[in-house]
């Protein structure tokens, strides 16, 4: 049966340009609005959700539904339903046991989504979608699922993260704008740009609304992280390597401009490439060749670790405790990266590894995703502050090249293969 009770949660939409995720089927827990899985009508069920929520939107969005069966096929749209008319306008959907997503895509006059997103159904509904990018982060690392229960078991610790980090191909609408888009319509603020000439990269860093900035609450249910999104500079790799992104790329289509939902529900936006052209692209940049067969996925989550409340919160001893635990720490530049001013200081895992199933039929492990951890101190002029005054912004802020660096290294194949040694 459909829980109403998430209508409350989506809804009212603003005159915004605005996407909203609706799950049919469960899988994962993922999604918004959920039935049971098992024998259903598609259509009875695209009917009641046109009525419940035709009356709320303001213009004619299209629903378009997708199939999602395996997280490594790209979106296929198999139905859709103009809420203008309620009428079936794609092909009709049969009886049958999967599951299916749909995204709400309406296309509207961008007019002050900033103030709107203070509305708590539409906070609501982001950190809904955040918490879908966790759970697909979660099921495909164990290292880091197995890590946050770890640090919860210390005292009930709660865990807040500093930030969730994305990488993106710079071709084609596909780069930091694409996921970029989606925070900025709920009231992320572009801060700074980073540059790392040799691997070819850059990045922007995002923070997120102040009116957000609860200091209750765990993981996507706290503290708002920042956002820190990279994009790989195709047009400064070899002539073969452009060829190959571009070709994936150009596959896709418009899957750049549902970033978000690709990586809410865990697929690529473009076909499933060749061993060869990963082992290609791998040769020339390890960035590349991950986001080739990991598209939008979280590349990494990072606790916020002075905002734990047990003895973890320094993070050398956090390392200490992880280590001991058997996990292996990136070791690039020292397990511990800290910033030239002193106040920034970060480390993390080595990137666990899953099999991928290419398109040319052959089956090889590629470099999943890793968890990050931070600790950010507090800056000169507020030393004077006791512990129990000191907030997020009383701490340094920010990111650091050097630091951000090393951490990328976390999905190297030398780390991979120092972690297997």
């Amino acid at each position: 049966m459909i829980d109403h009770k998430a209508q409350n949660r989506i809804g009212p939409f603003d005159n915004s340009r605005h996407s909203a995720l609706i799950k049919v089927g469960v899988t994962d827990g993922l999604g918004i609005l959920g039935i049971t899985n098992g024998l259903y009508n598609e259509k009875a069920i695209m009917n009641t959700i046109f009525s419940s929520y035709a009356k709320t939107i303001p213009r004619s969005p299209t629903l378009s539904v997708f199939s999602s069966t395996n997280p490594y096929i790209p979106l296929r749209p198999i139905y859709n339903v103009s809420f203008r008319t309620g009428k079936n306008i794609g092909n009709s959907i049969s009886s049958s046991r999967r599951s299916v997503f749909a995204a709400f895509s309406s296309s509207m006059a961008t007019e002050g989504l900033r103030e709107s997103s203070s509305i708590q159904g539409s906070e609501s509904f982001f950190r809904s979608v955040l918490g879908s990018m966790e759970a697909v982060y979660l099921n495909r690392n164990p290292t880091a699922k197995a890590i946050i229960d770890l640090v919860h078991s210390v005292d009930n610790d709660s865990i807040c993260y500093d930030h969730f980090a994305f990488r993106t191909f710079g071709v084609y609408g596909h780069g930091i704008d694409s996921m970029a888009q989606f925070f900025h319509e709920f009231g992320y603020s572009e801060r700074e740009e980073l540059r790392f000439p040799a691997k070819k990269l850059r990045a922007l860093w995002f923070s997120p609304p102040s009116t957000h900035q609860s200091e209750v609450g765990t993981g996507v249910n706290g503290p708002l992280p920042r956002v820190f999104i990279s994009e790989l500079l195709v047009d400064q790799m070899s002539p073969e390597a452009q060829r190959i992104i571009r070709k994936y790329t150009e596959f896709s289509g418009l899957g750049n401009k549902h970033a978000a939902l690709a990586s809410a529900i865990g697929s690529l936006t473009w076909e499933k490439p060749t061993y060869s052209e990963f082992q290609q692209l791998a040769s020339e940049s390890e960035y590349a060749a991950w986001t080739l067969v990991n598209g939008y996925a979280l590349n990494h989550a990072t606790i916020s670790t002075h905002r734990l409340r047990s003895s973890l919160r320094h993070i050398s001893g956090l390392n200490q405790f992880i280590e001991e635990n058997g996990f292996k720490l990136n070791s690039e530049g020292g397990t511990l990266k800290v910033s030239p001013d002193g106040l920034l200081q970060q480390s993390s895992t080595v990137a666990d590894s899953i099999p991928f199933h290419f398109a040319d039929g052959v089956t090889e492990s590629v470099p999943c995703s890793y968890i990050e951890f931070a600790e950010r101190l507090v800056l000169p002029q507020y030393s004077h502050l006791p512990e129990e005054e000191v907030k997020e912004v009383h701490r340094r802020d920010g990111f650091e090249v050097g630091n951000a660096d090393k951490i990328f290294e976390s999905t190297s194949k030398d780390q991979l293969t120092r972690r297997a040694a």
